[in-house]
């Protein structure tokens, strides 16, 4: 969690492999550059960007400038500002694959604290493609820096393992390497406000806690879904599917914080610890109940909005008879006391007609029978939703008499919003994740357990797809809410998709 000021952040110097990337031109250097502007970083600070094209450190300056320009969420006086962050950006040329070429990076952390004479933390950033992870993590092991584990951190980006063997794998190669309080694994949805919030909505305010179980609830319904189809991203995409790219890491890890219990406190270890317990809790789906389970869908041709749409398979970079899933919907039980019963549904997709992040917890109905029927009419059960993005805000759904003589009810919210409520721009994910990283706060990111945890509830699905590839894809159109098979996940136990 971020910090009041910059006096608990050491010197820090941040390395970035990919510095050249996309990763780090649209949300990393925004994002250190706006920590910077709020005097959050310490005034010894360094970031160097790595890579093979050929930079000097004026331009990939102006490269990154171009991105802020862009993509940060603080533009006024950037002329002014940008000379405060830029000093602190150079660039370093190496090939990643070359094990000679990393004793630059030991080189140039020794030169830094003999300039600012004290000791740094130093964070090796792998904003990188997966495969070339196992090879820079074993290179920087090799460092005899790398054995500080008070003061060096190694941060790994998602997709982390391709499945639960690769993943397991990863886990052992960098533990081999780090200790796992050097390891700093990112999903940035972790660091979004309204994720975050959850747990304060949950444990500040006694109005919630003592309804938020299986008595009270009738179910969870989490949805992710973009309007968008690949955006160039089919290469990426073909090897990965909704249920990977989505669900496996970014939906179950805000079940996650739905579901858990109240932790003893909010050390990172408690916090995490009761995160893996509802993984643990989630019942297994046999390789037989996939179809019950899980819904798969994949988008073709059409128009939206008057403009035709290519469907997936002819989108660039994909397979014309491609058997990947562009929609995914599952439905998971909490085995445990709070939850025993209440279904959690999952659905994420693309060329959906609304892009939005949002939880739906629909409560049970409260007896209507004092009411007479004219009032109940357009009874609806209480709902709490909570928007992630791009709303943020909660909304509590309650019923409300209706100004008139006669006793009608209708369904009301009650609405907070960070925008209305609070004035100013609230910080990007990464601002959050960047800084406690370099305050060493691991509460926000993910343990090796926790990973493999979440691979194991998804992976009778993956199995079970691989193995009887998609008779009917392509299965739904762009701009509808996914295949008819997804309305009938929810609809068999009597319920529905909350759009709106």
């Amino acid at each position: 969690m971020i910090p009041a000021t910059n006096q608990r952040l050491s010197a820090t110097v941040l390395f970035i492999f990919g510095g050249s990337g996309d990763l780090n031109l649209r949300k990393l250097t925004p994002a250190l550059y706006n920590l910077t502007i709020d005097n959050y970083l310490p005034e010894q600070f360094a970031v160097v960007g790595l890579g093979r094209s050929d930079y000097t450190d004026e331009t990939f300056r102006e490269r990154l400038l171009e991105g802020v320009r862009q993509f940060s969420r603080r533009k006024d006086d950037l002329d002014v500002t940008w000379d405060r962050f830029a000093p602190k950006i150079s660039y370093l040329q190496m090939d990643a694959g070359n094990e000679n070429a990393y004793g630059k990076l030991a080189d140039y952390v020794s030169a830094r604290q003999t300039e600012w004479g004290m000791h740094a933390n130093v964070i090796f950033y792998l904003a990188v493609a997966p495969q070339l992870v196992p090879g820079i993590a074993t290179n920087l092991g090799n460092l005899p820096l790398c054995g500080d584990k008070q003061n060096v951190r190694i941060v790994v980006e998602k997709p982390f393992g391709h499945d639960l063997k690769t993943a397991r794998e990863l886990n052992a190669l960098l533990g081999g390497l780090f200790a796992e309080e050097q390891i700093y694994r990112i999903d940035h949805y972790l660091g979004k406000e309204t994720v975050q919030n959850i747990l304060a909505l949950r444990f500040a305010n006694s109005l919630f806690e003592p309804i938020w179980n299986r008595r009270y609830i009738d179910y969870v319904q989490i949805t992710a879904s973009e309007t968008v189809g690949l955006e160039g991203r089919g290469g990426y995409y073909e090897g990965s599917g909704a249920l990977r790219d989505m669900i496996q890491n970014h939906l179950l890890q805000v079940l996650c914080m739905v579901a858990t219990e109240a932790p003893v406190n909010f050390d990172a270890n408690e916090v995490r610890n009761k995160k893996v317990d509802v993984l643990h809790a989630i019942r297994r789906i046999r390789p037989e109940q996939v179809n019950d389970m899980a819904v798969r869908g994949q988008y073709g041709p059409g128009p939206i909005n008057g403009e035709e749409r290519p469907g997936y398979r002819q989108e660039e970079g994909v397979k014309p008879d491609s058997a990947t899933e562009t929609f995914a919907a599952i439905k998971l039980y909490v085995d445990n006391w709070r939850w025993e019963n209440v279904p959690f549904y999952l659905r994420t997709g693309k060329s959906l007609p609304e892009k939005t992040t949002v939880i739906k917890i629909k409560f049970k109905a409260a007896p209507d029978f004092a009411f007479p029927d004219e009032a109940t009419k357009t009874w609806k059960s209480n709902r709490l939703s909570i928007g992630i993005q791009p709303a943020m805000d909660i909304r509590l759904r309650i019923q409300a008499k209706r100004p008139g003589q006669t006793l009608a009810l209708d369904p009301v919210e009650m609405v907070f919003s960070y925008k209305t409520e609070y004035a100013g721009q609230e910080p990007e994910a990464y601002e959050t994740l960047l800084l406690d990283v370099m305050t060493g706060d691991a509460t926000l990111f993910m343990r090796a357990d926790q990973v493999e945890a979440a691979w194991q509830v998804v992976t009778p699905i993956l199995d079970a797809w691989a193995a009887e590839p998609p008779a009917d894809f392509p299965n739904y159109a762009p701009g509808s809410w996914g295949p008819q098979a997804a309305d009938e996940l929810v609809g068999k136990d009597g319920f529905r998709w909350e759009t709106k």
